[in-house]
């Protein structure tokens, strides 16, 4: 008798929402390309179970102020670009990035503070400098944020940018201020799938649309908790896909910032000579990061050095094609 082989498949009843970032000027915006995220029907990749509508996009990591505290590597792999917000964002389009993510330091190499006029002129400068969306984070104090955020969302106006981060000491300035001028947010919590679910739940009370809304879990590095932010992220992905609307928020991870302040990435010198080549290290420190982070479900990753970007871009490809 023939064997008969049940579907095992899946059915999910949720799904991720679909958001997009950036606005052309057909729609009030002076981007060149938007880009979408989200809508998946099924775990990643798994796409014999459902739909993945849209694939995971690299963001490429810049600041206002020259990163003087960065890796000597990502030092030496950008060059001076690093002294021009808007030249680093013209060399990272370059590189292959699909938004750029901007982070306000809150302060200069002086140590004078960031003025509100001042953040809002540099988001101007690299809106100026690349057609690619925006998503733009703060120097992560809630005071400092809510003060420069607001200047940011004002000044750009009408380009729909992601502003981060929504915390739960300081979410109501920067939702009312991205109601106000048409931005997206980031909403971020400590590696637990109750915060998350519960800060959505706080933005959505204050009529902040769903759509307009990321979800960062905040960010291990390999070697230093990778497997527990992958476990909570594959936890929310389950409970969107069970029907939950409020884990079903496309993910960000910051994967650059976490992965290039580890030792094994940010030394060269007074490290076992088994660790091997530093920029080798480094570099597969985040890629590898982030394509795990990618296999638990992460929408956005972003990266910090222009080589991690083409081999997370070739890796996403293959995963793709496959």
């Amino acid at each position: 008798m023939p064997v008969q082989i049940p579907d095992v498949t899946e059915k999910w009843a949720g799904a991720v929402r679909q958001v997009t970032l950036g606005a052309t000027a057909a729609e009030g915006g002076t981007r060149t390309k938007t880009v979408t995220v989200g809508g998946e029907t099924t775990l990643p990749f798994l796409r014999f179970e459902g739909r993945m509508p849209n694939p995971p996009v690299v963001a490429v990591e810049i600041q206002d102020y020259e990163p003087k505290d960065w890796s000597a590597i990502l030092r030496e792999a950008w060059g001076d670009v690093v002294k021009d917000p808007a030249a680093w964002a013209q060399k990272a389009e370059e590189c292959g990035a699909d938004l750029i993510y901007l982070h306000l330091r809150g302060v200069d190499n002086a140590g004078n503070e960031t003025t509100p006029a001042q953040a809002a002129e540099t988001i101007k400068k690299v809106l100026r400098a690349t057609g690619l969306p925006l998503l733009v984070y703060g120097p992560g104090q809630p005071e400092r944020d809510n003060e420069l955020l607001v200047a940011v969302a004002e000044a750009a106006v009408g380009e729909r940018i992601a502003m981060g981060v929504c915390e739960e000491k300081n979410y109501r300035t920067i939702v009312a201020a991205a109601l106000a001028h048409n931005q997206l947010v980031v909403a971020r919590t400590p590696i637990d799938i109750n915060l998350a679910k519960q800060l959505n739940i706080l933005i959505s009370d204050m009529a902040m649309p769903l759509d307009r809304v990321l979800m960062d879990p905040t960010t291990g590095a390999l070697g230093y908790g990778l497997e527990y932010t992958y476990s909570v992220m594959e936890r929310l992905r389950l409970a969107a896909f069970q029907g939950d609307g409020m884990t079903q928020q496309p993910m960000i991870c910051t994967v650059g910032e976490e992965s290039w302040r580890q030792k094994e990435s940010k030394f060269g010198q007074g490290v076992p000579s088994a660790w091997g080549d530093w920029v080798q290290r480094g570099i597969t420190w985040e890629t590898i990061t982030a394509t795990t982070l990618i296999h638990a479900g992460a929408d956005i990753v972003t990266i910090r050095h222009p080589e991690s970007v083409g081999l997370v871009k070739k890796a996403i490809a293959q995963l793709i094609a496959a």
